[in-house]
């Protein structure tokens, strides 16, 4: 698995933009290139259509404006493809309000693009976060501008995480300072 300090190398994932619930032009590729000069945060989950995944996708979201706030994009993406996200968000009242970035991660190996001669993967593959059964485990990596990432924490499949401790983090990484235990968002520094 990558971990703090290693690069993000070339990938490909198709993007579902924030609030889309229909339509061809609901989809867009992101790319190590995509949203450039910006912090990414990348919160994978296991499937669509499951239990814990929209609590965690519901409440990532309702911090997307503190997200924003901070120069970072903020992407939840599975293993399933960008459809049934769409069907998804169209059947949960709730993840229709989101107003996020969602990502379709199906590509499990590398793939040559002849036009460059470089190859390409999904960021799952990549940074080796699927389990055996194929299916992505609920792992969340803040990435800075340059695609270095900063941040990992991963959890086995039937435990949720805290966004707000994400947030914490991303505030605590982009000061550059030291920071104590349980420093609070915007809090003092070292």
């Amino acid at each position: 698995m990558k971990t703090i300090g290693y690069k993000l190398q070339q990938f490909s994932v198709t993007g579902v933009k924030p609030g889309a619930l229909s339509g061809d032009d609901s989809f867009q590729e992101i790319t190590e290139k995509s949203f450039p000069g910006k912090w990414k945060v990348i919160v994978f989950y296991p499937k669509d259509f499951t239990f814990v995944c929209p609590t965690e996708i519901v409440a990532y979201d309702k911090l997307v404006n503190d997200f924003n706030d901070r120069d970072a994009v903020l992407m939840t993406g599975s293993t399933d493809n960008e459809f049934c996200k769409i069907a998804w968000r169209n059947n949960h009242e709730d993840l229709k309000k989101t107003n996020s970035w969602m990502f379709a991660d199906q590509i499990r190996e590398w793939i040559w693009d002849l036009d460059d001669e470089s190859g390409r993967t999904g960021l799952a593959t990549q940074l080796g976060i699927l389990n055996k059964d194929g299916v992505a485990l609920r792992a969340t990596f803040i990435v800075d501008p340059e695609n270095v990432i900063q941040h990992v924490t991963v959890n086995n499949l039937d435990v949720g995480r805290s966004p707000e401790e994400t947030l914490r983090i991303l505030d605590a990484l982009q000061t550059g300072e030291l920071c104590a235990c349980n420093r609070t968002v915007g809090g003092e520094t070292l």
